[in-house]
């Protein structure tokens, strides 16, 4: 089993995490943040990887803090379980809809990390989560996963299938890249022979 385990300690935040990449979506997340919660559990009921996630912050500061190092912790946990990435897809793709909104999600597990996000929202908040720290939670997790990640949202106009739509997709784009390829399950998907 593709399994890791990370806790993340700082004066900040304190982070336990568990993931299970051959899982079928189990999930147990609490981060302080209701909308946060939704979303991660979105991540991992369609990406089918088990996530457990609890996460204590210093939310009477503000969400920043709980939003990074959450996604750094995932991110970590993901890199963690890939262990030396041997036999998976390696790129994964989706479109997400929801509703009137749609979006689009690439990506390669590459080990070079780099975000693409485009998303606009015209609401501060989502519940009681910063929409500004949306993309500052794709940015923590592609760079702790060492993933490229492109994340578009081609149109919508309701804030929360947005945001939805954008984890759903890198759900389903995950989904595929870290599938093991029978065909190729004993080898790096790289010509450079390691990722």
């Amino acid at each position: 089993m593709r399994t890791a385990t990370v806790q993340r300690q700082t004066s900040e935040t304190s982070i336990s995490v568990e993931v299970n990449l051959d899982g079928t979506g189990i999930y147990e997340v609490s981060t302080g943040i209701g909308f946060l919660d939704h979303m991660l559990e979105q991540l991992s009921r369609h990406s089918l990887i088990d996530l457990k996630v609890m996460t204590k912050g210093d939310l009477h500061v503000d969400q920043h803090h709980t939003t990074e190092d959450t996604g750094i912790a995932i991110g970590e946990a993901v890199a963690k379980a890939l262990g030396d990435k041997k036999g998976i897809t390696r790129y994964g793709h989706a479109y997400a809809p929801m509703d009137e909104t749609l979006t689009r999600c690439a990506l390669d597990i590459s080990g070079r990390p780099w975000l693409v996000f485009k998303a606009d929202f015209s609401m501060p908040r989502l519940g009681e989560w910063d929409t500004e720290l949306i993309e500052h939670w794709f940015h923590s997790f592609a760079q702790a996963a060492g993933i490229s990640l492109h994340v578009e949202n081609l149109y919508g106009s309701n804030n929360h299938h947005i945001v939805e739509s954008c984890y759903k997709a890198l759900a389903r784009a995950l989904r595929v890249a870290v599938e093991i390829d029978p065909r190729k399950a004993d080898s790096i998907p790289s010509t450079k022979g390691m990722l």
